[in-house]
């Protein structure tokens, strides 16, 4: 690995040792072409002079109390690790005034040795909706792109994958996803703080891929489909979930500005329509296997995500409508093979 130098010194190190699994067994899982770069990136992305709170949270992680967990439960709507009989009083509540100095927690829930984290997205309903009908995981090599703090990650370890990596730029995200593993111990899933932009060109290796929650945040819907592909083996799955809207064949939502208070949304299409982009992208056996209004129920604040959140979003006398005047969000969730 090459050596790093400067502020980028303490978190890269303080951050190389949870990835050693990772660069030990990476071959194994045909991942050997992501080596070269990988240490470049994360001595950026743990570069203490690039994010005013890393310290702060590289410190957190460091005062995570160290237990062995009784058991760990990935296979459960809220995937536990340890119960409160592992610890006393005194170090249960350090472990949630620890874990608490993470917020917001975005996804989720967890439960930490009697601590439930009860996160801002009640990611356990996307899983229901999703998991009975994706090719069996067991055995399988996955990567779930735009992982936030890789709630889905667990579960899909929970449901026999032999590997699990998720990426997600968003650093905090990755941190609790440390915090989490600091618990759980070492598993085979691992989570980089890297975009799809930084995986290799035609690694075509996972035998199936997870993007949720990204394909309207980029500029280049098609674009995304495409490195979607580029990173799936030949007859490998592509689990895609997205914001949809009704209509037909040619029909897409471009907001001209915000879309539910948010900036970064591109192109919401019809599911027809993303049917056509998927075809277009060399993409067979396309499914559509549900479409959800998104509910208060399933996005909302709570005490461990105190921003504004989904009913903040909604017009205040139609519910079917954002506070922009454009319909509220639908997501809709597609398989296919990477032919």
């Amino acid at each position: 690995m090459p050596a790093v130098e400067g502020s980028q010194t303490l978190g890269y190190n303080r951050n190389m040792s949870i990835y050693t699994s990772f660069f030990d067994n990476a071959g194994s899982y045909g991942l050997s072409p992501m080596l070269d770069a990988l240490p470049g990136q994360l001595a950026r992305a743990f570069d203490l002079s690039s994010h005013g709170d890393l310290g702060r949270w590289q410190e957190v992680l460091g005062n995570l109390p160290v237990l062995q967990a009784s058991h760990v439960d990935f296979d459960d709507d809220i995937p536990s690790i340890g119960s409160p009989s592992d610890s006393d009083a005194e170090i249960r509540q350090a472990i949630e005034m620890q874990l608490r100095q993470l917020h917001p927690w975005r996804k989720g829930p967890y439960r930490i040795h009697g601590t439930l984290i009860d996160s801002e997205w009640r990611s356990d309903m996307k899983w229901r909706r999703l998991h009975q009908h994706l090719a069996c995981l067991r055995g399988r090599v996955v990567l779930d792109v735009g992982c936030g703090n890789g709630y889905h990650c667990w579960r899909m370890l929970g449901a026999g994958a032999r590997m699990v990596l998720g990426i997600d730029p968003t650093l905090l995200s990755v941190i609790q996803f440390q915090a989490v593993k600091h618990f759980a111990g070492e598993f085979p899933v691992h989570v980089l703080p890297l975009g799809i932009e930084d995986m290799p060109k035609k690694l075509n290796v996972f035998d199936t891929v997870f993007s949720m929650g990204v394909l309207y945040h980029r500029r280049s819907p098609l674009d995304h489909l495409l490195e979607l592909r580029n990173l799936i083996r030949a007859g490998g799955e592509l689990v895609l979930e997205t914001l949809v809207i009704d209509g037909g064949a040619g029909e897409v939502l471009v907001p001209e500005g915000r879309y539910a208070r948010m900036r970064n949304v591109w192109f919401i299409p019809s599911c027809l329509m993303l049917e056509g982009w998927l075809k277009r992208c060399g993409y067979s056996e396309i499914r559509l296997i549900d479409v959800t209004r998104t509910t208060p129920s399933e996005q909302r604040a709570t005490d461990w995500m105190r921003f504004q959140s989904l009913q903040d979003c909604l017009h205040p006398n139609d519910p079917s409508l954002t506070v922009e005047g454009l319909p509220s969000p639908k997501r809709a969730i597609i398989l296919a093979l990477s032919m």
